[in-house]
């Protein structure tokens, strides 16, 4: 893309207003606003450091809960409250129990395995890069496993979640 076409793509991106919030509230510039950014609350990194071992260990999350914790309910405080809250940076340094990682930002699905953890990748709601259907991704966590799959908008719209999985989430 060159600089005058992104400058096209910028410039018409400035003049839209998004449709999906009343216009009254989020639709259109209504003036200054403030937002949160958190960054690195990277669980179990604490202890790592404190033992000298940040290459393993990190096995106890402890410390970074309570502070997360801390950082929320300084939050909820706030008056005027924030737009939002953006959390950014490594949110975990060692996974104690985790058996699988979901993320996006690929715009198609992929995923593999290592070291018994999965990493499980899912497409957009929005431009697909690959040969994926607009969708979402419904996650099933039992105290046995976890159960996922992806679904086209129009699927689930149309047939919602498999009996499989609503019999996962009716168990107790």
């Amino acid at each position: 893309m060159s600089t005058a076409e992104a400058g096209g793509v910028f410039h018409r991106a400035r003049s839209r207003t998004l449709d999906a919030f009343p216009a009254e509230k989020e639709g259109e510039w209504k003036g200054p606003f403030y937002f949160i950014l958190g960054a690195d609350p990277q669980f179990g990194l604490m202890k790592a450091w404190s033992t000298g071992d940040c290459d393993n260990g990190g096995d106890e999350w402890g410390q970074e809960i309570c502070l997360t914790e801390q950082a929320v309910q300084a939050i909820n405080k706030l008056n005027p409250k924030p737009r939002f809250f953006v959390l950014c940076g490594d949110l975990i340094h060692a996974m104690p129990g985790v058996k699988a990682v979901f993320s996006g930002h690929y715009h198609r699905n992929a995923g593999g395995t290592y070291q018994n953890l999965d990493m499980v990748v899912s497409s957009a709601i929005g431009c697909q890069l690959g040969l994926d259907p607009h969708g979402l991704r419904v996650v099933v966590v039992t105290a046995d496993k976890i159960v996922h799959r992806y679904y086209s908008l129009d699927e689930l719209s149309e047939k919602g979640i498999e009996d499989d999985l609503m019999d996962l989430i009716k168990k107790k």
